[in-house]
């Protein structure tokens, strides 16, 4: 499974963090995750991954330029080979994640990925309940993926 994030915040970060914990948890077998900054994620990173759960900051009404730039490298080698698999996302926001979430959301479709569970969205600072929620998205993108 492949995380791919977009982390320039404490507020992300620990939403990062608790992805990851969720996703690595002791009651996922078989499954290895791999994390890569958006800036750093290719198109090989996407073709051996067998799910996806990407993350990113709501800047100005809309996904992060590093993740941008992530579906701008991989949206055309990625096309075909990988339809059908599944994926979710998180987005931290100061005020709103809407722009965030209808960008991904369109760009995902173009992809033809499954959504493997309801995206996490959060504005201002993650409470508990918030990470709760994020470690249950990394715990489940991963039983999504394991053999």
């Amino acid at each position: 499974m492949l995380i791919v994030h977009h982390t320039p915040s404490p507020n992300v970060q620990a939403m990062f963090e608790a992805v990851v914990d969720g996703a690595t948890t002791d009651e996922i077998e078989g499954v290895t995750v791999v994390r890569r900054p958006a800036l750093a994620a290719t198109a090989s990173d996407v073709l051996e991954a067998d799910g996806y759960l990407l993350g990113t900051t709501a800047n100005l009404g809309y996904m992060a330029g590093a993740l941008k730039h992530f579906f701008d490298q991989i949206y055309y080698p990625c096309l075909d080979a990988t339809r059908g698999r599944p994926f979710s996302y998180y987005v931290h926001g100061g005020s709103d994640t809407s722009g965030t979430t209808r960008g991904i959301e369109s760009i995902i479709t173009g992809l033809g990925w499954e959504k493997a569970a309801e995206p996490v969205t959060v504005t201002g600072e993650p409470g508990n309940e918030d990470l709760d929620t994020c470690w249950e998205l990394g715990a489940t993108l991963a039983a999504n993926v394991m053999p």
